[in-house]
């Protein structure tokens, strides 16, 4: 029998929570030489540049920064967005005037996760501010731009909170929004759209591919969320970093700068460690979610 609504969104709220966590410690040195790319396009000559770099300067250590704030940020978010995107699931089915529980096209599901999107963007903008802000302290320091730099979590949130007030953990959300509503079109489209056509090469139903074709599934999902939204990502990173110096500017007026100035590549900086790090991630991210989920299900089918 099919479980209570509201225990359907624990479940699928705890689900994510899980993905998410297996999500952070499977991808953090990547997201942490992404970050740092992104905000200082010309500081480092590629990838492997970033990385050895950090690693010397402040050993493995500088690889992990930001991993508090980077678990706080996708426990909440994929909670956020997993429980939601169940409930969008069932917006989608009373619109398309079908029953509940009754199975959705893929192209369905990427609306679906889509809208999700926009109630996990709000938890989100918040630790993922305090993360960026933690994973480029050891350049901003060192360029100058700021004179006292914050090493630890709460030093961050303190420094916010003295200079901007509540409101400053939300700087950077529009373009956070603009960036997960498309982004996790393709996401959940991508994931989907992959597991059935393993489903329909296996001749099994699509929660019985197993392990491998659902690592693939989410990475190919990642993997096409991060080739569309990667510019917008790269202006939201920039937005969060260099408000330390003051007020900035919003996505629109950031976004010309970068482009008029530093040129199209300037947006992609730090393109190839996400793609490297978007298998292993995401891959991490749908098979605790899937795996989880299916085992708490199970309790109710029996």
């Amino acid at each position: 029998m099919a479980p209570h609504p509201v225990v359907q969104a624990i479940i699928d709220l705890s689900a994510g929570a899980i993905g998410g966590t297996a999500c952070v410690f499977s991808g953090q040195p990547l997201d942490t030489a992404k970050v740092k790319m992104q905000t200082f396009p010309t500081l480092y000559r590629g990838f492997v540049h970033c990385f050895v770099s950090t690693y010397r300067q402040v050993g493995l250590r500088g690889l992990y920064q930001g991993t508090t704030p980077a678990l706080m940020a996708n426990i909440a978010e994929n909670s956020v967005l997993f429980m939601c995107y169940g409930f969008c699931q069932e917006v989608v089915r009373f619109l398309s005037g079908q029953e509940k529980g009754a199975a959705l096209s893929d192209m369905q599901k990427a609306c679906a996760g889509s809208v999700a999107s926009v109630f996990s963007s709000l938890v989100l903008c918040p630790t993922e501010l305090v993360k960026c802000r933690l994973q480029a302290m050891h350049e901003m320091a060192a360029s100058g731009k700021i004179t006292h730099s914050q090493n630890t979590v709460w030093s961050v949130i303190k420094s916010i909170m003295h200079n901007d007030g509540p409101a400053g953990f939300f700087q950077g959300l529009t373009t956070t929004i603009a960036r997960e509503v498309p982004g996790y079109f393709c996401f959940f489209g991508a994931y989907e759209l992959c597991r059935s056509l393993f489903a329909d090469y296996m001749h099994c139903g699509k929660d019985d591919i197993g392990v491998a074709p659902i690592v693939f599934s989410g990475g190919f999902g990642g993997a096409c969320l991060w080739l569309v939204v990667y510019p917008m990502d790269c202006v939201k990173s920039r937005i969060q970093v260099m408000s330390m110096t003051g007020k900035q500017s919003g996505f629109f007026k950031t976004f010309m700068h970068i482009f008029r100035t530093e040129g199209v590549r300037a947006l992609y900086s730090g393109l190839t460690p996400t793609m490297i790090r978007t298998f292993p991630a995401n891959g991490a991210l749908f098979l605790g979610y899937e795996a989880s989920r299916k085992i708490m299900m199970e309790q109710f089918d029996s």
